[in-house]
């Protein structure tokens, strides 16, 4: 026996997704929400021009959870050129939090590209882990805090061209950079 308690079934060709509901209903006992309103702790608000998908009610249960509702707002989620360790400082005791609320934040990135630079770079430190790096994760939490609204805006538009944007920080890992380095200059010199 399958118990499933959400499935999402989305596209733009109505008659195929009443043909594959009509089939699952053949083998499956299921219900018809019709419009999306949530989905796995996304929030989806529909209008007619707009499609709009945000995580402000899970935004809050981290706040709660990691006792930071009460905190001050922020307006960036990491400090200009702070450059974080493994091998210095006053170690934090408390690893399985710190990694808890990594986890967290992994799934906050489904609509929160704003944070995945700085989720990667306080991932780097899950086995040693000093204060500095709870301070650094503590203020994502507190950027958290300040733009709990936002999220992704789906808009209907008639010329639709895709522009891409990437703020890598390769400078900051000067090892990683190394690496790219090594690849860039391997890769010209070959024929």
């Amino acid at each position: 026996m399958v118990y499933l308690d959400d499935l999402l079934i989305s596209g733009n060709n109505k008659r195929y997704i009443a043909f594959v509901k009509y089939e699952l209903k053949k083998g499956f006992e299921m219900k018809n929400m019709e419009h999306l309103h949530h989905y796995l702790g996304v929030e989806v608000t529909k209008k007619s021009w707009y499609i709009f998908i945000s995580q402000i009610k899970y935004i809050w249960e981290l706040l709660n959870r990691f006792g930071m509702v009460d905190c001050n707002a922020l307006s960036t989620p990491m400090e200009q050129n702070l450059k974080l360790t493994s091998i210095e400082g006053k170690q934090f005791e408390d690893a399985k939090k710190y990694k808890q609320l990594i986890g967290s934040l992994i799934y906050l990135t489904t609509t929160r590209l704003d944070v995945l630079l700085v989720f990667g770079i306080l991932s780097r430190f899950m086995q040693k882990l000093f204060e500095r790096n709870w301070n650094a994760i503590e203020r994502v939490l507190r950027y958290l805090k300040g733009t709990q609204e936002l999220g992704f805006k789906y808009s209907k538009v008639g010329d639709f061209k895709l522009i891409r944007y990437s703020d890598s920080n390769y400078d900051g890992d000067k090892k990683y950079a190394k690496i790219i380095w090594r690849k860039l200059k391997c890769n010209k010199e070959s024929p």
